[in-house]
């Protein structure tokens, strides 16, 4: 009998660590959205491993912290006149946001509705993030971000078209 309840112990420990470190990984996904829509940009680095990456398509790509604050160092601010296209506001909504754990490592995937201003006008974008996660120091961080785009379009224009990815950083 008392092998059967440690045995019954130890399993409900494991799966309360499990939803424990599932509960913690939605909330890196979701600080990183309000940091996003709440213009807390310089926050969004130490969200990452020190050697995290980012891969936006061809919005671009960052590696280690101080790539990442370069990368996201320019939203929220007016462009300047010899600025290259870019993100002056933008909000963000996640949904499915789907986990799979593999002890102190795991991987997910979150479906991305965005409303950003790009060269002063308004765009749709449709898009799916996909992470990789590793915890660290007994905190879950991002090892790797990447952003598959569906569309980014002018609003004025919809996503009924050919070319769906209209919004270019270079």
């Amino acid at each position: 009998m008392a092998a059967d309840l440690e045995a019954r112990v130890m399993e409900l420990e494991a799966r309360v660590r499990e939803l424990t470190d599932r509960e913690a990984i939605r909330d890196l996904r979701f600080k990183y959205h309000e940091y996003i829509n709440e213009g807390k940009f310089a926050e969004i680095p130490a969200l990452f491993t020190a050697d995290g990456e980012l891969d936006f398509a061809h919005l671009g790509k960052a590696a280690g912290h101080a790539e990442i604050a370069r990368f996201f160092g320019a939203l929220g601010k007016p462009p300047a006149p010899t600025d290259r296209p870019r993100i002056t506001w933008v909000k963000q909504f996640i949904h499915n946001h789907t986990i799979d754990l593999r002890g102190d490592a795991g991987t997910g995937f979150a479906y991305l509705e965005a409303k950003p201003i790009y060269n002063g006008e308004a765009f749709l974008v449709a898009a799916r993030y996909d992470d990789e996660y590793v915890r660290q120091g007994g905190q879950w961080k991002f090892k790797k971000m990447s952003l598959a785009p569906y569309f980014m379009v002018p609003l004025k224009e919809g996503w009924a078209q050919d070319d769906r990815l209209k919004m270019r950083t270079h």
